[in-house]
């Protein structure tokens, strides 16, 4: 975990990326409404190194509502603002966009914001995703729906163990 607090934001971040990469599974528990549980359903998904190592790969399978799901991010530490920057495409939730966040890591937490289009003449939604390296062997993803009012609300919660402690040099493509 981040044993340094005095740590350079990109020496942290790529002690980040060290500490999740390997495989994940667990259990995606989905909300389309605040408080009203939708979906749960099994969730495994790896991280590896890519584009030379100085990018974070994560790719993931799943099912929601008994439907396959598939989806996939990569991470970079941005040196510019010292955030660390994300793509994120997924078969069911941006199936037909690419949605781009950007935060911050405290700690082993990633905490990141972006927003997607619902419509044509509709406010952007935002979406923050909440990365969360609670242990070793312990990762859980947490992300919130943003109303164009500000107002937030649940819509994912994957909690995972790690089934594996093999970094890997590149992520297959």
């Amino acid at each position: 975990m981040n044993s340094s607090a005095q740590s350079k934001p990109s020496e942290c971040a790529h002690e980040w990326f060290e500490q999740v990469c390997g495989t994940w599974a667990g259990v995606c528990r989905t909300w389309f409404e605040p408080d009203q549980l939708a979906d749960e359903s099994p969730f495994e998904g790896r991280f590896g190194k890519s584009i030379g190592g100085n990018f974070l790969r994560h790719q993931y399978s799943g099912e929601i509502q008994n439907s396959p799901r598939v989806g996939e991010e990569l991470f970079v530490f941005n040196p510019v603002g010292e955030t660390i920057d994300v793509s994120w495409a997924d078969s069911f939730h941006m199936s037909s966009s690419i949605m781009l966040s950007r935060g911050k890591l405290t700690g082993n937490t990633l905490d990141m914001t972006g927003q997607y289009m619902v419509g044509v003449d509709i406010p952007d939604w935002g979406w923050r995703t909440v990365y969360d390296l609670t242990s070793s062997d312990e990762l859980v993803i947490t992300a919130f729906n943003i109303s164009p009012e500000g107002e937030s609300a649940k819509a994912l919660e994957t909690k995972c163990r790690r089934l594996d402690d093999t970094p890997t040099a590149e992520a297959s493509t």
